[in-house]
């Protein structure tokens, strides 16, 4: 999960984020669902979590995921570091992943983070495998 996780925040700019959301320093902000949706796509055992988050100033609507765990509900939350130190969770619910009802906005910004990604493990993936091909023996 961690490799996803780099290649996710490698992937994320204004063209996956909501409204085209930009902040310098925050590049979690605004790729929220589709990060929690990518993750739902690489571990289908994940459910997507809609939440309202406190921020001090604001609700904002959130979105991460969820794993059960030998009956623990783990979540797991890439874009939080978007919210302001002290942000809680006010509520959230279990999305159904078969009436998501996305829009084509949305299901664009999906499909553009879900190819980035695909295509940065690749290149990772490759990259270790040439290393791994080309490392040299000591001289014994």
């Amino acid at each position: 999960m961690l490799e996803l996780r780099e290649a996710l925040e490698a992937s994320w700019d204004t063209a996956t984020a909501y409204a085209g959301a930009f902040e310098a320093g925050n590049p979690a902000l605004g790729q929220c669902y589709p990060t929690s949706w990518l993750v739902q796509q690489f571990y289908p055992e994940a459910e997507i979590v809609e939440g309202k988050v406190w921020t001090g100033k604001s609700i904002e609507t959130h979105f991460w995921n969820v794993l059960l765990v030998d009956g623990k509900a783990i979540h797991i939350d890439f874009t939080w570091q978007q919210f302001p130190t002290g942000s809680v969770v006010r509520s959230f619910r279990i999305r159904d992943r078969e009436t998501l009802n996305d829009g084509p906005a949305t299901k664009e910004r999906c499909r553009l983070l879900r190819e980035r990604v695909v295509r940065h493990l690749t290149q990772r993936e490759r990259a270790t495998h040439y290393a791994a091909d080309h490392s040299t023996k000591p001289p014994s």
